[in-house]
């Protein structure tokens, strides 16, 4: 499938041809399209609007639905986006360059969301929560405007896994970023297709085909983050015992709400039991033969 070296889409141009990056590049292929399929998140017809932030997530999400649409396998229009929040330092003309020469359709959008973050959040805060609102709203807009039925973004299965944990130590509750949602205005989808896909692969996988990464210093900057600390007791773990991080992620597809404690979930005030003597057996026509 990926042997033929001018059967290529341009943003595999240059592709290493080792056989440790071959299995990279199918692993990372085939994980996506699971999720793109277990998840029904291809509608006939659809365009999505595929985020670029120039880190190694996005260049390997646009990478890889390109590769699934290049192969016939992801039968939707695909427009690339990058939000240039007016970030001081941010080189601006890496993206549209880049996205030029590889003949990818996308819109440059530029909105100063960096003076709002850094003017409303206080003092030793995390500009996270409020850059994240302010990025997913000007998204959803240009959405909208692109004809878009779809917002489409680079979270992998860490950035899942992490999230759960967030939630467990900081908000009290079970929950994480789904691959797939609805908007609160119910007219967009959110899709996260590298949901199955490492970031250690997605790493990987960005700088062997030597894109240009663009860090993110506005949040990378801050010392004592909640998700680099949620990152450090995963990494611990994973040292101390390979592979508890798919184990785990497992988990997330394996709930049990009756061996929970929400009763929004599981009525457990309904629960009934069998009395005494109570085999559970009707008597009647249809009612199975009783053992003698």
């Amino acid at each position: 499938m990926f042997d033929n070296a001018d059967d290529i889409h341009p943003l595999f141009e240059g592709a290493p041809s080792s056989t440790e990056f071959k299995k990279l590049r199918k692993r990372i292929v085939r994980q996506t399209r699971e999720a793109v399929e277990q998840f029904g998140m291809v509608e006939k017809g659809a365009k999505w609007l595929v985020c670029l932030s120039g880190g190694k997530d996005s260049y390997t999400l646009l990478a890889i639905l390109y590769e699934l649409k290049w192969r016939g396998l992801l039968p939707v229009e695909l427009l690339a986006c990058n939000l240039d929040q007016g970030q001081p330092g941010f080189p601006a003309t890496v993206l549209p360059e880049f996205l030029e020469k590889m003949g990818v359709p996308h819109r440059i959008e530029y909105q100063d969301t960096y003076s709002v973050v850094v003017d409303k959040v206080p003092q030793g805060r995390t500009y996270c929560a409020l850059c994240s609102r302010l990025r997913r709203g000007h998204l959803y807009r240009i959405a909208r405007e692109e004809g878009c039925s779809a917002v489409v973004l680079g979270h992998h299965r860490d950035d899942i896994l992490e999230t759960f944990f967030m939630n467990l130590f900081h908000g009290g509750r079970l929950a994480t970023m789904p691959p797939k949602l609805v908007n609160e205005e119910g007219d967009l989808f959110l899709y996260r297709p590298l949901s199955f896909v490492a970031e250690a692969d997605c790493e990987r996988f960005a700088k062997a085909m030597n894109y240009p990464i663009i860090p993110c210093d506005l949040c990378g900057s801050q010392d004592g983050l909640q998700r680099q600390q949620v990152k450090q007791i995963l990494d611990g773990w994973e040292r101390n015992s390979p592979g508890r991080r798919q184990v785990m992620f497992r988990s997330l597809m394996n709930a049990r709400p009756s061996h929970l404690l929400d009763s929004g979930l599981f009525d457990f005030a309904g629960l009934q039991r069998r009395e005494a003597g109570d085999t559970g057996l009707q008597d009647g026509p249809d009612a199975p033969p009783k053992l003698r």
